[in-house]
């Protein structure tokens, strides 16, 4: 298993590239997201890989990232869904919000990257929500622009008791998680999640 390939960027293509390790080229398929963050050809970059093994044969997925990769080998195990459109998924979003939407159950999200309709988006949710509901999904999934993660021991009980509370006053399922995932603190009951989070979302 080829846990990440490392050297000067060699050659870009439309969907991969040739990383130089050593004086041996790997071809790695990437997406036009990440092509767009690469380094100019001859800089060093580091790619995380995942290796797939088909009938057809084998190739190289690479990402700048781990959560990337886990997220691929997530959404890969979904019938239906192949490198193509989970790499087109994580071309669209990041991480945290593609487990954002699943936790959310916003299909309209999902639907937004290439290939992926509502019946496509409706599969994702049900075949992955209960294998990323753990306390670090939740951590996950909260948005980097928080600027930090939840505190582990969060209640899970408050935080869906807020968000049912959230939702019952009209809110949107993805809006209302991420208010709850900026807020939540360990021990702190849904009475108070609730309110600091429609401070929150009066704000915008």
């Amino acid at each position: 298993m080829i846990a990440y390939v490392k050297g000067k960027l060699a050659i870009v293509y439309d969907n991969s590239a040739v990383v130089d390790v050593g004086g041996v080229g790997y071809l790695v398929n990437v997406s036009p997201a990440t092509i767009s963050r690469l380094p100019a050809r001859g800089g060093d970059v580091q790619l995380f890989t995942y290796l797939q093994t088909t009938e057809s044969g084998q190739s190289l997925h690479g990402f700048l990232s781990q959560e990337e990769v886990r997220l691929f080998t997530l959404l890969i195990s979904v019938s239906g869904i192949g490198a193509k459109v989970a790499s087109a998924i994580l071309g669209t979003m990041s991480p945290q919000q593609i487990m954002l939407a699943i936790l959310a159950e916003d299909a309209v999200a999902l639907s937004k990257a290439p290939g992926v309709g509502k019946k496509t988006a409706q599969r994702l949710m049900l075949e992955l929500r209960d294998k990323i509901k753990t306390t670090d999904s939740w951590e996950d999934a909260a948005p980097a622009a928080a600027g930090r993660h939840l505190i582990s021991g969060v209640s899970d009980v408050g935080k869906r008791d807020a968000m049912d509370a959230l939702l019952a006053l009209g809110y949107g399922r993805a809006e209302a998680m991420q208010a709850v995932l900026e807020i939540a603190e360990v021990d702190m009951p849904a009475e108070s999640i609730i309110r600091l989070a429609l401070k929150k979302l009066a704000k915008g």
